[in-house]
Protein backbone atom coordinates (compact mmCIF):
# COMPACT_ATOMS: atom_id res chain seq x y z
CA UNK A 1 0.00 0.00 0.00
CA UNK A 2 0.98 3.68 -1.29
CA UNK A 3 2.97 5.37 2.40
CA UNK A 4 0.78 8.38 4.14
CA UNK A 5 2.81 11.35 3.48
CA UNK A 6 2.51 14.79 5.44
CA UNK A 7 2.56 17.09 3.00
CA UNK A 8 1.50 19.83 5.15
CA UNK A 9 4.76 22.03 5.01
CA UNK A 10 4.35 21.89 0.83
CA UNK A 11 2.58 25.55 0.37
CA UNK A 12 2.34 24.84 -3.08
CA UNK A 13 -0.77 22.82 -3.75
CA UNK A 14 -0.31 22.10 -7.63
CA UNK A 15 2.92 20.51 -6.04
CA UNK A 16 1.38 19.15 -3.26
CA UNK A 17 -0.96 17.49 -5.37
CA UNK A 18 1.75 15.95 -7.40
CA UNK A 19 3.48 14.76 -4.89
CA UNK A 20 0.09 12.48 -3.79
CA UNK A 21 0.03 12.18 -7.09
CA UNK A 22 3.39 10.19 -7.38
CA UNK A 23 2.91 8.52 -4.14
CA UNK A 24 -0.24 6.70 -5.78
CA UNK A 25 1.52 3.63 -6.99
CA UNK A 26 1.83 3.62 -10.61
CA UNK A 27 2.98 7.30 -11.23
CA UNK A 28 3.83 6.24 -14.64
CA UNK A 29 0.14 5.84 -15.76
CA UNK A 30 -0.84 9.36 -14.52
CA UNK A 31 1.61 10.61 -16.35
CA UNK A 32 1.05 8.28 -19.27
CA UNK A 33 -3.00 9.47 -19.29
CA UNK A 34 -1.86 13.23 -19.10
CA UNK A 35 0.55 13.01 -22.50
CA UNK A 36 -2.87 11.10 -24.24
CA UNK A 37 -4.66 13.70 -23.97
CA UNK A 38 -1.62 15.92 -25.94
CA UNK A 39 -2.08 19.05 -23.95
CA UNK A 40 -5.28 19.23 -23.72
CA UNK A 41 -6.47 22.41 -22.06
CA UNK A 42 -9.87 21.71 -20.27
CA UNK A 43 -9.70 17.15 -20.58
CA UNK A 44 -13.38 15.63 -19.83
CA UNK A 45 -12.74 13.16 -16.56
CA UNK A 46 -15.24 10.12 -17.25
CA UNK A 47 -15.88 6.98 -15.14
CA UNK A 48 -16.89 3.72 -16.24
CA UNK A 49 -15.82 0.67 -18.45
CA UNK A 50 -16.10 -1.17 -21.41
CA UNK A 51 -15.80 -4.41 -23.22
CA UNK A 52 -15.02 -6.12 -26.10
CA UNK A 53 -16.62 -9.39 -26.92
CA UNK A 54 -16.66 -12.13 -29.30
CA UNK A 55 -20.81 -11.88 -30.99
CA UNK A 56 -20.75 -15.75 -31.16
CA UNK A 57 -18.84 -16.68 -28.07
CA UNK A 58 -19.46 -14.22 -26.25
CA UNK A 59 -15.50 -14.18 -25.30
CA UNK A 60 -14.25 -10.72 -23.81
CA UNK A 61 -11.68 -10.27 -25.59
CA UNK A 62 -10.37 -6.87 -24.32
CA UNK A 63 -11.65 -4.48 -21.31
CA UNK A 64 -11.55 -1.82 -19.18
CA UNK A 65 -12.37 -0.16 -16.29
CA UNK A 66 -11.63 3.07 -14.85
CA UNK A 67 -11.49 1.50 -11.14
CA UNK A 68 -8.00 0.23 -12.43
CA UNK A 69 -6.57 3.53 -13.04
CA UNK A 70 -4.82 5.33 -10.19
CA UNK A 71 -7.09 8.31 -10.04
CA UNK A 72 -10.26 6.50 -10.79
CA UNK A 73 -11.14 8.22 -14.06
CA UNK A 74 -10.35 8.12 -17.13
CA UNK A 75 -9.18 11.61 -18.93
CA UNK A 76 -10.55 12.26 -22.48
CA UNK A 77 -10.00 15.26 -24.93
CA UNK A 78 -12.19 17.89 -24.74
CA UNK A 79 -12.50 18.28 -28.27
CA UNK A 80 -12.82 21.95 -28.54
CA UNK A 81 -12.60 22.91 -32.27
CA UNK A 82 -11.82 26.91 -31.09
CA UNK A 83 -7.54 27.69 -30.33
CA UNK A 84 -8.57 30.29 -28.06
CA UNK A 85 -10.19 27.65 -25.62
CA UNK A 86 -7.66 24.36 -26.30
CA UNK A 87 -4.76 24.98 -28.92
CA UNK A 88 -4.18 21.32 -28.94
CA UNK A 89 -7.37 20.13 -29.50
CA UNK A 90 -7.82 22.58 -32.02
CA UNK A 91 -5.36 21.80 -34.07
CA UNK A 92 -6.61 17.72 -34.26
CA UNK A 93 -9.55 19.77 -35.75
CA UNK A 94 -7.71 21.54 -38.01
CA UNK A 95 -5.44 18.49 -39.05
CA UNK A 96 -9.05 16.50 -39.53
CA UNK A 97 -10.43 19.56 -41.72
CA UNK A 98 -7.44 19.91 -43.87
CA UNK A 99 -7.70 16.27 -44.63
CA UNK A 100 -11.33 16.12 -45.32
CA UNK A 101 -10.77 19.57 -47.77
CA UNK A 102 -7.91 17.72 -49.33
CA UNK A 103 -9.29 14.45 -49.96
CA UNK A 104 -12.29 16.24 -51.68
CA UNK A 105 -9.52 18.07 -54.29
CA UNK A 106 -7.10 15.48 -54.61
CA UNK A 107 -8.66 12.42 -53.96
CA UNK A 108 -7.95 9.84 -50.79
CA UNK A 109 -10.40 8.89 -48.12
CA UNK A 110 -12.95 6.73 -50.45
CA UNK A 111 -12.76 9.72 -52.80
CA UNK A 112 -11.15 8.77 -55.97
CA UNK A 113 -7.68 10.73 -57.56
CA UNK A 114 -10.15 11.44 -60.83
CA UNK A 115 -11.73 14.24 -58.86
CA UNK A 116 -8.97 16.68 -58.90
CA UNK A 117 -9.37 16.91 -63.00
CA UNK A 118 -12.95 17.99 -61.92
CA UNK A 119 -13.64 21.53 -62.30
CA UNK A 120 -13.16 23.18 -58.77
CA UNK A 121 -13.35 26.89 -57.74
CA UNK A 122 -12.61 28.82 -54.48
CA UNK A 123 -15.56 31.38 -54.10
CA UNK A 124 -15.29 34.28 -50.77
CA UNK A 125 -18.78 35.68 -50.72
CA UNK A 126 -18.76 38.70 -48.16
CA UNK A 127 -21.25 40.87 -45.79
CA UNK A 128 -22.39 43.71 -47.34
CA UNK A 129 -21.90 47.41 -46.03
CA UNK A 130 -23.49 48.60 -43.01
CA UNK A 131 -21.12 51.64 -42.69
CA UNK A 132 -17.76 52.65 -43.64
CA UNK A 133 -14.88 51.44 -41.41
CA UNK A 134 -11.74 51.99 -40.50
CA UNK A 135 -9.69 49.85 -43.05
CA UNK A 136 -6.26 49.64 -44.99
CA UNK A 137 -7.34 50.24 -48.24
CA UNK A 138 -5.93 48.14 -51.77
CA UNK A 139 -5.95 51.30 -53.91
CA UNK A 140 -4.61 54.10 -51.65
CA UNK A 141 -2.26 54.75 -48.75
CA UNK A 142 -4.62 55.90 -46.28
CA UNK A 143 -7.91 54.93 -44.48
CA UNK A 144 -10.90 57.40 -45.59
CA UNK A 145 -10.10 58.44 -41.42
CA UNK A 146 -7.33 59.83 -42.72
CA UNK A 147 -4.08 57.74 -41.24
CA UNK A 148 -1.81 54.52 -42.57
CA UNK A 149 -3.26 51.93 -40.25
CA UNK A 150 -0.91 49.48 -39.26
CA UNK A 151 -1.77 45.53 -39.50
CA UNK A 152 -2.44 45.24 -35.93
CA UNK A 153 -3.70 49.02 -35.27
CA UNK A 154 -7.43 48.19 -33.03
CA UNK A 155 -9.42 50.54 -34.54
CA UNK A 156 -9.84 48.25 -37.82
CA UNK A 157 -13.33 47.23 -38.34
CA UNK A 158 -14.66 50.02 -36.65
CA UNK A 159 -17.11 52.23 -37.86
CA UNK A 160 -15.89 55.67 -38.47
CA UNK A 161 -19.28 56.97 -37.66
CA UNK A 162 -20.71 54.91 -34.88
CA UNK A 163 -24.12 56.96 -34.75
CA UNK A 164 -24.80 56.23 -37.90
CA UNK A 165 -23.45 52.87 -38.08
CA UNK A 166 -26.59 50.21 -38.85
CA UNK A 167 -25.81 48.00 -35.76
CA UNK A 168 -29.30 46.32 -36.04
CA UNK A 169 -28.83 45.50 -39.94
CA UNK A 170 -25.31 43.91 -39.31
CA UNK A 171 -26.71 41.65 -36.17
CA UNK A 172 -29.66 40.48 -38.57
CA UNK A 173 -26.99 39.46 -41.16
CA UNK A 174 -24.95 37.49 -38.89
CA UNK A 175 -28.17 35.94 -37.64
CA UNK A 176 -29.41 34.83 -41.11
CA UNK A 177 -26.16 34.10 -43.14
CA UNK A 178 -26.30 30.42 -42.49
CA UNK A 179 -29.73 30.40 -44.35
CA UNK A 180 -28.52 32.92 -46.86
CA UNK A 181 -25.66 30.06 -47.27
CA UNK A 182 -28.50 27.77 -47.93
CA UNK A 183 -30.43 29.26 -50.23
CA UNK A 184 -27.32 30.54 -52.07
CA UNK A 185 -26.66 26.95 -52.94
CA UNK A 186 -30.28 26.56 -54.48
CA UNK A 187 -29.89 29.00 -56.45
CA UNK A 188 -26.65 28.33 -57.31
CA UNK A 189 -28.41 24.99 -59.08
CA UNK A 190 -31.12 27.18 -60.97
CA UNK A 191 -28.05 30.02 -62.31
CA UNK A 192 -26.34 26.57 -63.69
CA UNK A 193 -29.54 25.68 -65.46
CA UNK A 194 -30.47 29.20 -66.47
CA UNK A 195 -26.69 28.80 -68.13
CA UNK A 196 -26.89 25.73 -69.93
CA UNK A 197 -30.50 26.32 -71.09
CA UNK A 198 -31.97 23.12 -69.56
CA UNK A 199 -34.43 22.64 -66.82
CA UNK A 200 -33.03 21.63 -63.17
CA UNK A 201 -34.29 18.40 -63.37
CA UNK A 202 -32.06 17.73 -66.45
CA UNK A 203 -29.14 19.73 -65.17
CA UNK A 204 -29.24 17.23 -61.46
CA UNK A 205 -29.11 13.90 -64.13
CA UNK A 206 -26.40 15.27 -65.97
CA UNK A 207 -24.44 16.42 -63.10
CA UNK A 208 -23.93 17.38 -59.12
CA UNK A 209 -22.67 20.41 -57.43
CA UNK A 210 -20.37 19.62 -53.92
CA UNK A 211 -19.04 22.00 -51.63
CA UNK A 212 -17.26 22.56 -48.52
CA UNK A 213 -17.80 25.75 -46.81
CA UNK A 214 -16.38 27.56 -43.57
CA UNK A 215 -17.42 30.81 -42.04
CA UNK A 216 -14.77 33.26 -40.53
CA UNK A 217 -15.37 36.56 -38.72
CA UNK A 218 -13.59 40.04 -40.35
CA UNK A 219 -12.55 42.45 -38.42
CA UNK A 220 -16.08 44.43 -38.49
CA UNK A 221 -17.55 41.48 -36.81
CA UNK A 222 -19.39 40.22 -39.61
CA UNK A 223 -19.20 36.53 -40.95
CA UNK A 224 -17.91 35.60 -44.62
CA UNK A 225 -18.07 32.70 -46.25
CA UNK A 226 -15.29 30.83 -48.05
CA UNK A 227 -16.15 27.76 -50.32
CA UNK A 228 -14.81 25.28 -52.30
CA UNK A 229 -17.59 24.05 -54.68
CA UNK A 230 -16.92 21.49 -57.62
CA UNK A 231 -18.75 19.59 -60.16
CA UNK A 232 -19.19 16.44 -60.05
CA UNK A 233 -20.92 13.37 -62.23
CA UNK A 234 -24.81 12.74 -61.09
CA UNK A 235 -23.15 9.80 -59.10
CA UNK A 236 -20.94 11.98 -57.62
CA UNK A 237 -16.92 12.34 -57.25
CA UNK A 238 -17.05 8.48 -58.86
CA UNK A 239 -17.58 10.12 -62.50
CA UNK A 240 -16.40 13.32 -64.13
CA UNK A 241 -19.09 16.07 -65.07
CA UNK A 242 -20.00 16.53 -68.92
CA UNK A 243 -17.28 18.22 -70.74
CA UNK A 244 -19.38 21.35 -71.39
CA UNK A 245 -19.62 22.13 -67.45
CA UNK A 246 -16.45 23.99 -67.16
CA UNK A 247 -15.04 26.23 -64.64
CA UNK A 248 -16.55 29.52 -66.20
CA UNK A 249 -19.75 28.15 -66.43
CA UNK A 250 -19.12 27.49 -62.87
CA UNK A 251 -17.74 30.89 -61.88
CA UNK A 252 -20.45 32.65 -64.06
CA UNK A 253 -23.39 30.64 -62.19
CA UNK A 254 -21.86 31.39 -58.95
CA UNK A 255 -21.57 35.42 -59.20
CA UNK A 256 -25.64 35.06 -60.75
CA UNK A 257 -26.68 33.30 -57.78
CA UNK A 258 -24.92 35.99 -55.59
CA UNK A 259 -26.13 38.99 -56.71
CA UNK A 260 -29.75 37.40 -56.92
CA UNK A 261 -30.17 35.48 -53.53
CA UNK A 262 -32.04 37.72 -50.88
CA UNK A 263 -33.85 36.44 -47.67
CA UNK A 264 -36.70 39.16 -46.56
CA UNK A 265 -36.79 39.65 -42.85
CA UNK A 266 -40.08 41.44 -41.78
CA UNK A 267 -39.92 43.38 -38.00
CA UNK A 268 -42.93 45.48 -37.13
CA UNK A 269 -40.13 47.19 -34.94
CA UNK A 270 -36.59 47.27 -37.20
CA UNK A 271 -38.77 47.25 -40.61
CA UNK A 272 -38.75 45.41 -43.50
CA UNK A 273 -35.27 44.20 -44.42
CA UNK A 274 -33.62 42.30 -47.37
CA UNK A 275 -30.59 39.96 -46.56
CA UNK A 276 -27.91 39.72 -49.38
CA UNK A 277 -24.47 39.00 -49.60
CA UNK A 278 -22.05 41.79 -50.50
CA UNK A 279 -20.28 43.51 -53.45
CA UNK A 280 -17.24 41.77 -53.13
CA UNK A 281 -17.17 38.26 -54.88
CA UNK A 282 -13.77 36.40 -54.78
CA UNK A 283 -14.05 33.22 -57.46
CA UNK A 284 -10.61 31.43 -58.32
CA UNK A 285 -9.91 28.49 -60.30
CA UNK A 286 -8.34 25.82 -58.23
CA UNK A 287 -5.23 24.02 -59.77
CA UNK A 288 -4.04 20.34 -59.41
CA UNK A 289 -0.73 21.66 -60.59
CA UNK A 290 1.60 23.89 -58.58
CA UNK A 291 2.15 26.29 -60.67
CA UNK A 292 1.74 29.81 -58.90
CA UNK A 293 -1.99 29.48 -58.99
CA UNK A 294 -3.99 28.48 -55.92
CA UNK A 295 -3.87 24.62 -55.70
CA UNK A 296 -4.85 21.49 -53.60
CA UNK A 297 -3.13 22.16 -51.13
CA UNK A 298 -3.19 26.10 -50.05
CA UNK A 299 -6.80 25.60 -50.70
CA UNK A 300 -6.98 22.50 -48.02
CA UNK A 301 -4.67 24.63 -45.63
CA UNK A 302 -6.54 27.92 -45.87
CA UNK A 303 -10.04 26.48 -44.81
CA UNK A 304 -7.98 24.05 -41.78
CA UNK A 305 -6.71 27.45 -40.86
CA UNK A 306 -10.41 29.54 -40.86
CA UNK A 307 -12.06 26.31 -39.37
CA UNK A 308 -10.47 26.82 -35.87
CA UNK A 309 -11.30 30.34 -35.89
CA UNK A 310 -14.27 31.81 -34.24
CA UNK A 311 -15.62 35.40 -33.08
CA UNK A 312 -12.91 36.38 -30.70
CA UNK A 313 -10.72 37.11 -33.74
CA UNK A 314 -13.18 40.09 -34.17
CA UNK A 315 -12.41 41.24 -30.61
CA UNK A 316 -15.53 39.45 -29.28
CA UNK A 317 -15.62 36.89 -26.00
CA UNK A 318 -15.23 33.70 -26.37
CA UNK A 319 -18.27 32.31 -23.16
CA UNK A 320 -22.16 32.78 -23.69
CA UNK A 321 -23.37 35.95 -21.53
CA UNK A 322 -26.50 33.93 -20.58
CA UNK A 323 -27.63 33.81 -16.41
CA UNK A 324 -27.56 30.27 -16.12
CA UNK A 325 -30.10 30.14 -12.82
CA UNK A 326 -32.71 31.93 -14.72
CA UNK A 327 -31.74 30.70 -18.42
CA UNK A 328 -31.22 34.30 -19.84
CA UNK A 329 -35.22 35.10 -19.05
CA UNK A 330 -34.48 37.48 -15.88
CA UNK A 331 -36.83 35.60 -13.58
CA UNK A 332 -37.51 32.01 -12.22
CA UNK A 333 -40.70 30.58 -11.63
CA UNK A 334 -40.98 30.08 -7.29
CA UNK A 335 -42.94 27.52 -5.60
CA UNK A 336 -45.91 29.32 -6.19
CA UNK A 337 -45.72 29.71 -10.07
CA UNK A 338 -45.25 33.46 -10.15
CA UNK A 339 -42.32 35.11 -11.56
CA UNK A 340 -39.78 35.77 -9.15
CA UNK A 341 -36.96 38.08 -10.48
CA UNK A 342 -33.67 36.04 -10.80
CA UNK A 343 -31.24 37.53 -7.68
CA UNK A 344 -28.05 36.19 -9.79
CA UNK A 345 -28.43 38.61 -12.53
CA UNK A 346 -31.08 40.62 -10.84
CA UNK A 347 -33.28 40.48 -13.55
CA UNK A 348 -31.18 41.39 -16.64
CA UNK A 349 -30.95 37.73 -17.62
CA UNK A 350 -27.03 38.53 -18.01
CA UNK A 351 -24.29 36.42 -16.54
CA UNK A 352 -21.88 39.50 -16.28
CA UNK A 353 -23.10 42.74 -17.16
CA UNK A 354 -22.38 44.11 -20.63
CA UNK A 355 -20.83 47.55 -19.60
CA UNK A 356 -18.13 45.30 -17.82
CA UNK A 357 -17.08 43.39 -20.61
CA UNK A 358 -13.46 44.13 -21.86
CA UNK A 359 -14.16 44.86 -25.55
CA UNK A 360 -14.24 47.91 -28.46
CA UNK A 361 -17.37 49.88 -27.95
CA UNK A 362 -18.11 48.48 -31.56
CA UNK A 363 -17.97 45.02 -30.37
CA UNK A 364 -19.94 45.54 -27.18
CA UNK A 365 -22.61 47.45 -29.49
CA UNK A 366 -23.20 44.38 -31.84
CA UNK A 367 -23.67 42.50 -27.94
CA UNK A 368 -26.25 44.60 -26.87
CA UNK A 369 -27.59 45.19 -30.23
CA UNK A 370 -28.31 40.99 -30.72
CA UNK A 371 -29.35 40.90 -27.08
CA UNK A 372 -32.08 43.59 -27.35
CA UNK A 373 -33.08 42.20 -31.00
CA UNK A 374 -33.38 38.34 -29.47
CA UNK A 375 -35.84 39.83 -26.83
CA UNK A 376 -38.65 41.07 -29.62
CA UNK A 377 -41.55 38.41 -30.21
CA UNK A 378 -40.77 38.45 -34.33
CA UNK A 379 -37.14 37.24 -33.65
CA UNK A 380 -37.72 35.07 -31.00
CA UNK A 381 -36.85 31.82 -32.67
CA UNK A 382 -33.61 33.27 -33.34
CA UNK A 383 -32.68 33.25 -30.20
CA UNK A 384 -30.30 36.10 -30.48
CA UNK A 385 -29.83 36.90 -26.99
CA UNK A 386 -28.40 33.45 -26.59
CA UNK A 387 -25.88 33.94 -29.69
CA UNK A 388 -25.16 37.07 -28.38
CA UNK A 389 -21.48 36.63 -27.38
CA UNK A 390 -20.87 34.98 -31.35
CA UNK A 391 -22.25 39.19 -32.56
CA UNK A 392 -25.61 37.22 -33.73
CA UNK A 393 -23.77 34.63 -36.05
CA UNK A 394 -25.78 30.91 -34.93
CA UNK A 395 -24.73 29.08 -37.94
CA UNK A 396 -22.25 26.35 -37.94
CA UNK A 397 -18.92 26.90 -38.68
CA UNK A 398 -17.97 24.46 -41.07
CA UNK A 399 -20.13 22.18 -43.47
CA UNK A 400 -20.39 20.04 -46.85
CA UNK A 401 -22.75 18.15 -49.08
CA UNK A 402 -23.04 15.03 -48.56
CA UNK A 403 -20.92 13.88 -51.72
CA UNK A 404 -17.84 16.24 -51.56
CA UNK A 405 -15.50 13.54 -49.16
CA UNK A 406 -15.14 12.17 -46.01
CA UNK A 407 -16.71 13.08 -42.79
CA UNK A 408 -14.90 14.61 -39.41
CA UNK A 409 -16.61 11.69 -37.63
CA UNK A 410 -14.97 9.16 -40.32
CA UNK A 411 -11.92 10.72 -39.32
CA UNK A 412 -12.26 10.24 -36.09
CA UNK A 413 -13.51 6.30 -36.13
CA UNK A 414 -10.46 5.45 -37.85
CA UNK A 415 -8.32 7.15 -35.37
CA UNK A 416 -10.21 6.13 -32.29
CA UNK A 417 -9.86 2.49 -33.80
CA UNK A 418 -6.26 2.24 -34.06
CA UNK A 419 -5.20 3.68 -31.50
CA UNK A 420 -7.55 0.98 -29.39
CA UNK A 421 -5.46 -1.34 -31.73
CA UNK A 422 -2.31 0.01 -30.44
CA UNK A 423 -3.30 -0.20 -26.79
CA UNK A 424 -4.56 -3.62 -27.09
CA UNK A 425 -1.06 -4.49 -28.83
CA UNK A 426 0.60 -2.62 -26.28
CA UNK A 427 -1.37 -4.36 -23.46
CA UNK A 428 -1.20 -7.95 -24.76
CA UNK A 429 -4.53 -8.45 -25.40
CA UNK A 430 -6.18 -10.96 -27.34
CA UNK A 431 -6.84 -10.25 -31.02
CA UNK A 432 -9.80 -10.75 -32.48
CA UNK A 433 -10.01 -12.52 -35.99
CA UNK A 434 -10.61 -11.00 -39.20
CA UNK A 435 -14.17 -12.85 -39.51
CA UNK A 436 -15.22 -12.53 -36.22
CA UNK A 437 -17.72 -9.90 -35.25
CA UNK A 438 -17.73 -8.04 -32.39
CA UNK A 439 -19.80 -6.24 -30.16
CA UNK A 440 -19.03 -3.71 -27.55
CA UNK A 441 -20.63 -3.16 -24.24
CA UNK A 442 -19.95 0.11 -21.97
CA UNK A 443 -21.49 2.30 -19.44
CA UNK A 444 -19.69 5.54 -19.12
CA UNK A 445 -20.64 8.78 -16.67
CA UNK A 446 -19.53 12.64 -16.70
CA UNK A 447 -17.96 13.03 -13.13
CA UNK A 448 -15.73 16.87 -14.06
CA UNK A 449 -13.72 18.31 -16.56
CA UNK A 450 -10.01 19.90 -16.03
CA UNK A 451 -6.83 18.55 -14.84
CA UNK A 452 -6.20 18.22 -10.87
CA UNK A 453 -3.27 20.79 -9.96
CA UNK A 454 -0.69 18.18 -10.20
CA UNK A 455 -1.55 17.00 -12.93
CA UNK A 456 -1.76 20.71 -14.14
CA UNK A 457 2.03 20.53 -13.90
CA UNK A 458 2.36 17.85 -16.14
CA UNK A 459 0.04 19.26 -18.76
CA UNK A 460 1.98 22.17 -19.11
CA UNK A 461 5.35 20.38 -19.56
CA UNK A 462 3.61 18.08 -22.27
CA UNK A 463 2.69 21.45 -24.07
CA UNK A 464 5.68 22.78 -24.30
CA UNK A 465 8.02 19.66 -25.53
CA UNK A 466 5.23 19.75 -28.28
CA UNK A 467 5.85 23.21 -28.95
CA UNK A 468 9.25 22.52 -28.90
CA UNK A 469 8.84 19.58 -31.10
CA UNK A 470 6.99 21.58 -33.70
CA UNK A 471 9.91 24.48 -33.76
CA UNK A 472 12.06 22.22 -34.31
CA UNK A 473 10.22 20.51 -37.02
CA UNK A 474 9.64 24.29 -38.46
CA UNK A 475 13.25 24.69 -38.28
CA UNK A 476 14.88 21.42 -39.81
CA UNK A 477 11.82 22.02 -42.78
CA UNK A 478 13.10 25.76 -43.23
CA UNK A 479 16.66 24.39 -43.27
CA UNK A 480 15.49 22.10 -45.74
CA UNK A 481 13.98 24.62 -48.35
CA UNK A 482 17.15 26.47 -48.09
CA UNK A 483 19.30 23.16 -48.49
CA UNK A 484 17.59 22.73 -51.71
Amino acid sequence: MPRELDLRHVKSLAVRDLLELANLGDFDRVNEQVRQVAGCTRPVNLVGRTATLDAATRTVLRSYSTTDEPTGRLLTTCGNRRASRCPACSRVYAADTYHLIKAGLSGGKTVPETVRTHPRVFATLTAPSFGPVHNIPTDKPRCACGVQHGETAPELGTPLRPSTYDYTGAVLWNAHAGALWARFTTYLRRALAAHFRMTQKALNAALRISFAKVAEYQKRGLVHFHAVIRFDGPNGSEEPPPPWATVDALKAAIGDAAETTVLAVTSDHTGDREIRWGDRLDVREITALGDGKLTDKAVAGYVAKYATKSAEDSGTIDRSLICVPCGGRGYQRGPDGFRDLCHECEGTGQAEPLQDLRVQQHVRQMIRTAWALGHLPEFADLKLWKWAHMLGFRGHFSTKSRNYSTTLGALRDVRKAWRTAQAATEAGQEQAEEDTTLITESSWAYLASGYRPGEELLAAQTRYEIHEARKAAERAKDEGEVGE
